[in-house]
């Protein structure tokens, strides 16, 4: 498949094989950071990972907190810097600067509608207009040699036939990956994604479409990856970060089992030590982090996180009162020592 590269993976659960659907860490604000994919690369890691949104406005204006946005590491040939802004020359110079950098790839967000960022005319604003919209990708195409890509949504409206040409708007000035949210900008998470959309999508372009929402679980990662180029997570692979082992495990089973169907699952007799996960976790965030981050990022990881465990919202409560990484720390292992169950 073009400009989406299947890879051979070491893991202490998984045996070495090359797998067919390539997996993607989604881009998440305070989240798709370093730390979270130190901890991924620990269980076999993905084929991808997105960055969270990096400013290009900030980027360009040297922001003091820049360098920890696009730092690459782990593995920056696999690692995509995703851009999100509304001027179309920060946005191409933000691509002139990061192309100098060992990467997997350029993108640029058209999806994202959150109101700070929908206010500034950003993210899936750029939806409202596909002339605007291929005329910014052919100013920033010239200024990258990378894979050049867009993540967006249905659109402003449920309109597949607009979604289909605007598409090809994009691949007309040259993006070579399409990862599409199959929801409007206006619905939430409590709207299931048209995983329909992503399927139909691709058989109207001739690049890459890889499709990203409501993925949860292993095997429900392997059913979307039938339908499109590439599967994209981000809320499971917070919550499970050993995720796409358990998928690559279940991958080499040749067979996609029933939803409900665990006894077949190959990572359920090694199921990974959630403790040991989360002070791991709490270990890597202040090594690549700075000190204004830690609170932020290790609040909203832990407040997914924590779903695998019993007390879990009586835990994330608890966390959520500590002023330092150090009281997380303490608060985190007592609740193993009063629930070793």
């Amino acid at each position: 498949m073009a400009n989406i590269r299947t890879s051979q993976v070491k893991s202490s659960q998984v045996s070495d094989y090359i797998h067919n659907t390539p997996f993607i860490l989604a881009p998440m604000a305070e989240l798709s950071h370093r730390p979270l994919r130190e901890l991924i690369e620990g269980f076999g890691g993905c084929d991808q990972y997105f960055t969270e949104m990096i400013s290009a406005a900030a980027l360009i204006d040297q922001g003091p907190l820049e360098a920890f946005y696009i730092d690459a590491g782990p593995r920056p040939e696999k690692t995509v810097y995703q851009l999100v802004g509304s001027d179309p020359q920060k946005l191409a110079l933000a691509a002139a600067f990061l192309d100098k950098k060992e990467c997997a790839g350029i993108d640029i967000n058209m999806g994202c509608s959150a109101p700070a960022i929908t206010r500034t005319g950003a993210g899936v604003k750029w939806m409202a207009d596909m002339d605007k919209a291929a005329a910014l990708i052919r100013r920033i195409r010239p200024h990258t040699s990378r894979r050049l890509s867009v993540k967006l949504r249905i659109g402003l409206t449920d309109d597949f036939e607009y979604l289909v040409r605007f598409c090809r708007r994009l691949e007309a000035e040259g993006v070579e990956l399409i990862t599409l949210h199959p929801r409007t900008a206006k619905e939430k998470f409590s709207r299931n994604c048209r995983w329909n959309y992503v399927s139909s999508l691709k058989k109207e372009l001739k690049i890459p479409v890889a499709g990203n929402g409501d993925i949860g679980s292993a095997e429900e990662m392997l059913r979307r990856g039938q339908g499109c180029d590439a599967v994209m997570t981000g809320r499971l692979a917070i919550r499970k970060p050993w995720i796409f082992a358990e998928a690559r495990a279940l991958e080499m089973t040749d067979t996609v089992y029933t939803m409900t169907d665990t006894k077949h699952d190959p990572c359920a007799k090694n199921e990974p030590n959630t403790e040991e996960t989360g002070l791991r976790f709490l270990e890597l965030l202040p090594k690549y982090q700075p000190p204004e981050f830690h609170l932020g990022r290790a609040r909203r990881f832990f407040g997914y996180f924590c779903d695998n465990l019993k007390w879990g919202n009586y835990l994330k409560n608890q966390l959520n009162r500590e002023q330092d990484l150090a009281g997380m720390e303490k608060t985190w292992e007592a609740y193993f020592r009063e629930h070793g169950e």
